[in-house]
């Protein structure tokens, strides 16, 4: 599910050049509760939630679509003076990686205004894992820094 439809298509031509068999969609989260579709086993909410008008809403209604047993992975910025410098000034400005004005430094979260939502909603949160860029290797690799982008990994009990 993704809320541009320019991705969605771009996703199904991936999936048919590999042969899978993948239900993409495009819509909400929210458009999903409405419709009352089921819960699911996983929810990936990767490098959304700083984009949208009501984080926190936004993290209990992706909760919502998780399944008991089943996980949400959230991956977002942190709201520090170091994602300001490398994700907006550094990535945008400068490298020019992304589109000046991709982000917003007020609309980044720290680590507990993502747990905080997720376990009001009934997630368990892990410790949120840093994901930091190595520019010599060109990789990316989980880390124990979450002071520019991290993940949280939650889990809803199982019924």
């Amino acid at each position: 599910m993704d809320a541009s439809e320019a991705n969605i298509k771009t996703a199904l031509t991936h999936a048919r050049e590999q042969g899978l068999t993948i239900d993409y969609r495009a819509g909400t989260a929210e458009g999903l509760l409405a419709s009352g579709e089921a819960a699911f086993d996983i929810v990936l909410n990767m490098e959304v939630v700083e984009h949208v008008a009501d984080p926190a809403q936004f993290l209990k209604d992706t909760a919502a679509l998780v399944k008991p047993g089943g996980l949400m992975i959230v991956a977002t910025l942190n709201k520090t003076a170091k994602a300001l410098a490398t994700a907006v000034i550094g990535a945008e400005y400068i490298l020019r990686w992304l589109p000046p004005g991709t982000h917003d430094w007020s609309k980044f979260l720290a680590p507990e205004d993502v747990t905080g939502p997720l376990e009001s909603a009934g997630l368990e949160t892990d410790t949120p894992i840093g994901v930091s860029f190595h520019p010599l290797s060109g990789a990316w690799k989980l880390s124990g820094d979450t002071s520019v982008n991290y993940m949280v990994v939650a889990r809803r009990p199982a019924a």
